[in-house]
């Protein structure tokens, strides 16, 4: 190589890696060996973290305390003393593990009114199964339960829960499962066929965890494949049927993400995104290198005449989980460029987040962030944490736990903060220091924050759920903005008064726990957990 060309080489080098120091957002490892690769991952009120795999895949790396084994019904004389789901202190950064008995594997979840998580199918003796955790304080000693009087009306593996105005949970679909049920049970009704599954599965099915998302008008907007209803879940009966959208299927197997934005103003109006996917056929000729979508489509689904508004993310990415911020703004994160979902069936991983921003004009939605170093694959996770930061974990491509391999078991748990979290944004950051604990539907209350600069304008107050994050989807994620007034200045100084009023009714936001922030010039709070109750 000549001097010349060496000199060229070093040149591009630098200025590469000068532009991904400046690309915004920054990375962080919380734990370096959680003992477990979380398939499905949930938040709870207490700050703490559910994480959870698939149940029968042999030993993980985190023992069972007071050596307590499980028996593996797939393989009966093996005993399993270690833990396949663990909790998370968001505080201590410490990992406990938790006792899980039938097989959790490509399961659903939901969180209760209560602020229980309820849990639901899997493979094997998991099937049928409905389990619960009840969440309590970092340094309490609570744990999965069984339910043994109750188990669900048909099998279910792949679903999609979903949390419904009165607090009840739909269950929908799954492998083979083309009906719907809820929980509690309704005895009345038991698992009703659902017929819209069977329209639009292919022969690599395409129609397993369908993406879900509550209407403010009490419906349910179900996507499946390349197609789209709303649903009636009173009536069982289609009311709307959405146009195509163009560019191949979206769900599982061919792994898309999709999320509903923010829903503000009269809460009239909802608009659903997905993006991503893989190309038809990747999955059934187990296709590695076949290059994933980079389209996503974005509908107005409460309109009268909707139609999907086409646009192309800056790289194609399979298996991407899309998280939505307390500011609004969307972050896409995790996957793979290549591929399709299923084990060793991907390549090329996708190491930058995406920032998507609904706000701005098609052709400037998208924004690269910083990169990681961690390849977030099959079975990977992303959700929303109370500071604001987004919680990466998981990404386990095979069938069994595998740590020499291209692309190993990841047992490592990052957090990624988005650029409202730099340094330089730490005087316009807001501190909520009061807030009701308990707040009813309609109701005008109070919110009191600090912050170091004068307030400029309105300050958003923003409730965001915690979802239950599972194979690039998050069920029953949702951000509802407050109508609020403009911040009243107290004891002359850094102290504000926000009179703000809360969602009307479950149809915008069901009863339970949310975090709720309060955000300043684009920049979150720390949340605080609140209780919607009817």
């Amino acid at each position: 190589m000549t001097t010349a060309k060496l000199l060229l080489l070093v040149l591009f080098c630098y200025v590469t890696r000068a532009a991904v120091a400046d690309l915004p957002g920054a990375w962080e490892l919380l734990i370096p060996d959680a003992g477990i690769a979380s398939m499905h991952t949930a938040v709870t009120r207490f700050n703490t973290v559910v994480l959870l795999d698939r149940t029968h895949i042999g030993p993980s790396r985190k023992l069972l305390p007071g050596n307590l084994c499980q028996v593996n019904p797939a393989d009966p004389p093996t005993k399993d003393c270690t833990a396949h789901s663990v909790l998370l202190d968001l505080q201590t950064n410490t990992i406990r593990p938790l006792s899980i008995v039938t097989d959790t594997w490509c399961s659903s979840g939901q969180f209760l009114p209560d602020g229980s998580l309820i849990q639901t199918g899997g493979d094997l003796d998991g099937f049928k199964k409905i389990r619960k955790f009840t969440p309590c304080e970092p340094g309490s000693l609570c744990d999965w339960e069984e339910l043994q009087e109750t188990e669900l009306y048909q099998g279910r593996w792949y679903a999609t829960n979903q949390i419904l105005p009165d607090g009840s949970i739909i269950i929908i679909g799954g492998k083979s499962s083309n009906t719907v049920e809820f929980y509690p049970p309704k005895t009345e009704i038991g698992a009703a066929n659902f017929p819209f599954l069977i329209e639009v599965r292919d022969n690599q099915m395409d129609n397993l965890y369908p993406y879900v998302h509550l209407l403010p008008n009490g419906e349910l907007f179900i996507f499946a494949n390349n197609k789209a209803i709303s649903y009636d879940y009173n009536s069982n009966s289609v009311t709307k049927n959405y146009p195509i959208l163009e560019g191949g299927p979206r769900n599982y197997p061919s792994a898309g993400s999709s999320a509903m934005l923010a829903l503000t103003g009269d809460y009239s109006s909802a608009t659903v995104v997905i993006c991503g996917g893989a190309e038809y056929g990747a999955y059934l000729q187990r296709k590695t290198d076949s290059p994933a979508r980079g389209s996503c489509g974005r509908i107005e689904a409460t309109r009268p005449d909707p139609v999907w508004e086409m646009e192309d993310m800056p790289f194609g990415r399979i298996m991407g989980d899309m998280v939505i911020l307390p500011t609004g703004d969307v972050l896409i994160v995790n996957g793979a460029q290549a591929g399709t979902q299923g084990f060793e069936l991907a390549s090329e991983p996708c190491l930058y987040p995406v920032l998507y921003r609904p706000d701005q004009p098609v052709g400037l939605r998208f924004m690269t962030l910083n990169p990681g170093s961690v390849p977030r694959m099959y079975h990977s996770t992303a959700n929303l944490l109370p500071d604001g930061r987004v919680l990466i974990a998981g990404s386990n491509p095979h069938i069994f736990y595998n740590f020499n391999s291209e692309f190993p078991t990841e047992l490592r748990i990052e957090a990624f903060s988005p650029e409202y979290l730099a340094a330089d944004k730490a005087n316009i950051r807001p501190t909520l220091v009061e807030l009701p604990e308990r707040i009813g539907y309609g109701e005008v209350f109070e919110a009191v924050m600090t912050v170091e600069l004068p307030v400029v304008g309105i300050v958003d107050v923003n409730f965001a759920s915690a979802p239950f994050a599972t194979h690039s989807f998050s069920q029953g994620q949702r951000l509802v903005k407050l109508l609020v007034e403009t911040p009243a200045a107290m004891d002359g100084g850094r102290r504000y008064s926000i009179k703000c009023t809360a969602p009307p009714s479950g149809k915008v936001a069901p009863p339970g726990y949310y975090m709720v922030f309060a955000v300043n010039l684009g920049v979150p709070s720390v949340a605080k957990w609140v209780q919607l109750v009817a």
